[in-house]
């Protein structure tokens, strides 16, 4: 089975899939991770962005390894997270990186998080969420997270969200038949329930 957790930066898709797929006994997959890893590995070695794509090894869980080494920290820097959006509008990246996807969700049971998994990579996830939350909302729990300036954050996350409703090659929009669930206000444990609830009655038929 694959729950989709799709929706813009700042909607808690990380927390609530990390937090589902251990409350499911699913595995966690962190789409964002492997573009931010392919966006990494282009900023420190250089070349083509769609080669540091195809080239990526990766092993995204709890902790992201990349080419054999622990980059779990290193990817969240504001510099990589710029260069991850940057590349994500690449089409061979982006092909590249959602063939490892697929390959990946192919066996057992997976929740897996990104901007594109029930559009794109996987269609016919069982489960299919877009997480939303008002910006303002959204951009205090990033700044948060990061320890960083709101103002910043605020202007950044307008940015992304421009950049990834805009892209030619699979904007970021809800996927047909997803559930639309706004975060705003809600806990982590109650946005959890409602997904768990959910992904336990699909399996039921």
């Amino acid at each position: 089975m694959v729950v989709a957790i799709d929706g813009p930066a700042g909607a808690g898709k990380s927390t609530v899939a990390r937090a589902t797929a251990r409350a499911l006994g699913f595995t966690y997959l962190d789409s964002g991770a492997m573009y931010r890893a392919a966006a990494l590995t282009l900023l420190e070695e250089g070349g083509a962005a769609s080669e540091s794509a195809e080239r990526l090894q990766i092993d995204v869980g709890e902790r992201v390894i990349a080419n054999g080494r622990d980059v779990t920290e290193a990817i969240r820097t504001p510099e990589v997270s710029e260069a991850a959006s940057r590349i994500a509008t690449n089409e061979k990246v982006r092909a590249a990186l959602v063939a490892k996807q697929r390959a990946l969700l192919e066996s057992g049971d997976w929740v897996a998080e990104g901007r594109d998994i029930g559009t794109v990579v996987a269609p016919e996830a069982e489960v299919k969420v877009f997480l939303t939350a008002s910006p303002e909302e959204r951009a205090r729990r990033r700044a948060d997270e990061l320890r960083a300036d709101l103002e910043t954050v605020q202007r950044d996350q307008a940015l992304r969200d421009a950049q990834d409703e805009g892209r030619e090659h699979s904007p970021l929009r809800p996927a047909a038949g997803a559930i639309e669930l706004d975060t705003s206000g809600l806990s982590v444990e109650q946005v959890v329930e409602r997904i768990a609830s959910l992904a336990r009655a699909a399996r039921m038929g």
